[in-house]
């Protein structure tokens, strides 16, 4: 997995805690705030991930040449 990718979906494990702890105390405006990092960086890392995946595949099939 790329390194980009594994930084978003770190931030969105974070987020997530994040999210839970809000609305526990009770922070419902925030809570919400945090819920939409967490959708954006896991398609961030959904996004990184498959570029990755595809880069890879690329290179793998361009190297073949036999």
């Amino acid at each position: 997995m790329p390194r980009l990718a594994l930084y978003a979906l770190v931030v969105c494990v974070l987020a997530v805690a994040a999210a839970v702890v809000s609305f526990v105390r009770g922070g419902v405006a925030i809570g919400v705030v945090w819920v939409l990092l967490s959708g954006l960086s896991s398609n961030m890392c959904w996004y990184y991930a498959k570029r990755g995946r595809d880069a890879r595949r690329a290179d793998s099939s361009t190297s073949v040449t036999g």
